[in-house]
């Protein structure tokens, strides 16, 4: 009997042990049900009074404050193939950029993140995720290099209305994502917003300089000195 009553023990022992520990981590999605509705109201008051540098703080602090340090969610979307792509498959530190057609990126920002995504190759996954349709998506696609993953969601389709609602309606377009490999949110990031009246170069610069230091600031350990812009990626004017 007292064998009996011991083995129990150790079985019960054993499978206390086995179950895995309650998460403590706060996800990007549990994040913006506690503080997105306080933020919004705050940037609509910004932009109602034209106060646009206040706005530009609001969201700083938003995401300095209640966003970084939580775990971005596997939120699924599809490839130009229409195959779902969850973003836990991606298994490296992933600078995720969404975008829409109507959203017209600055003139030197694809050819910058060509440029970049061919230097972290091997550390980085980029991914660039369009608001439209399929064709739209395929179309757009042309413009980045291979080691550039485009994937799209589909708004009209309401397949993916939980990503919508968390990604697109929370923080708007163009936003960056900076995720390091354990899915932490190292960092969010707007696109650069320059005059258009700058050369094709200039814009390019100043895209690469922003882009490359928020990768060796957030998704890069023990980054080294920055190397030398490569320009011959900028066609003639």
């Amino acid at each position: 009997m007292k064998r009996l009553l011991l083995l129990f023990f150790i079985i019960l022992g054993s499978n206390i042990q086995a179950q895995p520990e309650k998460s403590d981590k706060l996800y990007f999605s549990d994040a913006l049900v506690m503080h997105l509705p306080k933020y919004n109201q705050e940037a609509k008051d910004a932009y109602r009074h034209r106060q646009f540098k206040e706005a530009d703080r609001l969201f700083d602090t938003f995401v300095e404050t209640k966003l970084k340090g939580t775990y971005i969610d596997n939120f699924k979307f599809l490839n130009l193939k229409g195959k779902e792509v969850a973003l836990y498959n991606y298994k490296k530190p992933v600078y995720l950029l969404t975008y829409a057609s109507w959203c017209i990126p600055g003139k030197g920002e694809i050819p910058a993140l060509n440029e970049l995504a061919d230097k972290y190759r091997d550390k980085i996954e980029f991914v660039i995720l369009f608001w439209d349709k399929k064709e739209t998506a395929r179309k757009l696609s042309k413009q980045f290099n291979s080691h550039i993953n485009v994937l799209y969601v589909d708004e009209t389709r309401n397949n993916h209305a939980y990503v919508v609602e968390n990604l697109k309606h929370s923080l708007g377009l163009p936003t960056c994502y900076l995720i390091a490999g354990d899915r932490e949110i190292m960092d969010i990031q707007r696109s650069v917003f320059h005059p258009f009246n700058i050369s094709k170069k200039e814009s390019f610069e100043l895209n690469y300089e922003a882009i490359n230091s928020a990768i060796t600031d957030n998704l890069i350990e023990n980054s080294t000195k920055q190397e030398p812009i490569n320009l011959s990626v900028i066609s003639p004017e």
